[in-house]
């Protein structure tokens, strides 16, 4: 637990009872109402949550009724409908054991839940989304496979990155609909310090996500479904940060996608934002010690050395007000990459990016498919204001508010980082 987060749980809390979910991610529902959430379930979850310590059981609670409901409908014989609660208590599920945020027999317990609904999702789905573990480096990762009908050969692949607050569940919907049903392959995947792979002892470390994911794409070109020379990845807010590492040391990536951008220093989402960020992060990389964690990853963990490295095409997505990544920090990022490239930024939006998550997910995975299509040349650089009100600003993201009067500190950290 960092010092924040001893001394200012209460504020917590106090959001949570006065605000709900939002207190915890601003506008976040709609991210995770598009994922397959039931907008239902959630309101029934946090009707029961007054402090941060009652959500595994509010979660668990509306889990296990949500499966009730399951088992009734295959019982009578109804695959679809029990499919969709399936999917829903595997959603539940999976929030539930995240909110420990230590290693805990309790979540231990909520994770072998969420298995058994994923495989009962891959029983009535006809065995579609397969179960992945994969040896890494002394220890496991898992993921999940979404794969299209039929029997495919040399479809393009994206393995989905999830936030630090997410995992390969959140996924379910997304890989089967912006993906397998449309003829790609995706892998949905736990990374360092995420999800099952955290559950089972691998923690995060500066390096290591690259490596996982070259070890996914290692197992993606080994599948005789995927065109090893089209992989790309999609990463949400952690992810994003993973993926353009990933995209900077492993040539085998040919597209990356990302929204909810970590694309600054990392000073932000570890000192200023909610103390929930670090104290998770923290366990997720097996640290209890808060200045060496500071020493070791906080300050280091940034993309300013690693931006000119990336050759493949990269899409940067970000909200204008997002509360863990600068929007200055994010525009001189982008200004560093030399690589074809697109950025959009939306107005009034926070780091979920709730007002624009159908256009988040559906959008990424158009993208994708056309950058893994070979259709995006080397000169490309895309820029957008994305409006609240529906308008499009083309050929700059910066904020029409701002009127030209472009942040000094954008040249300044570029002239710091360029080669």
């Amino acid at each position: 637990m960092t010092t924040r987060g001893n001394e200012q749980s209460w504020v917590l809390d106090l959001g949570l009872r006065s605000g709900g979910f939002d207190a915890l991610h601003p506008e976040g529902a709609g991210a995770f109402h598009n994922l397959g959430y039931d907008a239902g379930d959630f309101d029934r979850v946090f009707s029961r949550v007054r402090s941060a310590p009652m959500q595994p059981k509010a979660f668990a609670r509306v889990a296990a009724e949500t499966r009730e409901r399951a088992e009734h409908y295959e019982k009578e014989g109804f695959g679809a409908t029990a499919y969709a609660f399936y999917l829903r208590s595997a959603l539940l599920w999976s929030r539930a054991q995240y909110a420990y945020f230590a290693d805990d027999a309790r979540k231990a317990m909520l994770r072998e839940r969420c298995n058994a609904a994923v495989a009962k999702l891959s029983e009535l789905g006809g065995g579609r989304i397969e179960r992945v573990v994969l040896d890494f480096e002394g220890q496991h990762l898992f993921a999940l496979l979404h794969l299209p009908a039929g029997q495919p050969r040399n479809a393009p692949a994206v393995i989905l990155g999830p936030g630090m607050d997410m995992t390969k569940e959140d996924f379910l919907l997304a890989g089967q609909r912006h993906y397998a049903e449309r003829g790609y392959v995706a892998l949905a995947v736990d990374m360092p310090g995420e999800g099952e792979s955290l559950s089972h002892g691998l923690k995060a470390t500066l390096t290591n996500p690259e490596r996982a994911v070259s070890r996914f794409v290692d197992f993606l070109a080994a599948r005789p479904e995927v065109d090893a020379g089209r992989i790309g990845f999609f990463g949400c807010s952690m992810s994003t940060y993973w993926g353009m590492r990933a995209a900077a040391h492993e040539p085998r990536l040919r597209a990356v996608a990302g929204f909810m951008g970590v694309y600054g220093d990392f000073e932000t989402i570890f000192n200023r934002a909610q103390p929930n960020f670090k104290t998770n992060f923290m366990y997720m990389s097996g640290y209890t010690d808060e200045e060496a964690f500071d020493a070791d990853l906080g300050t280091r963990m940034n993309l300013w050395e690693l931006a000119g490295r990336i050759a493949c095409p990269v899409l940067m997505g970000i909200g204008e007000f997002d509360e863990l990544t600068r929007l200055e920090e994010a525009l001189a990022l982008y200004e560093l990459i030399r690589a074809p490239k697109e950025i959009r930024v939306y107005e009034d939006q926070f780091h979920p990016l709730g007002g624009v998550a159908n256009e988040m997910y559906t959008y990424g995975a158009e993208w994708l498919r056309r950058a893994l299509a070979g259709e995006f040349d080397t000169g490309r650089d895309a820029r957008y204001y994305v409006h609240h009100d529906g308008g499009v600003t083309a050929g700059s993201a910066d904020p029409v508010w701002w009127q030209g009067a472009r942040p000094a500190e954008i040249a300044e950290r570029v002239r710091a980082h360029q080669p």
